[in-house]
């Protein structure tokens, strides 16, 4: 559960978008609609932060 900004809501079924820090998603074909919008995880971004070396 959580929150998503109107214009994503409102996204086609099959749309694809970023969400902030998360990664990428698609609007679900079948369970998606605007007052229960449904995403599905594409990808996930690279947490690259914690993995630097300390020198």
């Amino acid at each position: 559960k959580g929150y998503v900004e109107p214009a994503a809501a409102r996204a086609a079924p099959a749309d694809r978008c970023q969400f902030e820090r998360l990664g990428y998603f698609i609007a679900d074909p079948r369970d998606h609609a605007p007052a229960r919008p449904v995403f599905n995880r594409i990808v996930t971004l690279r947490d690259t932060w914690t993995q630097r070396a300390v020198i």
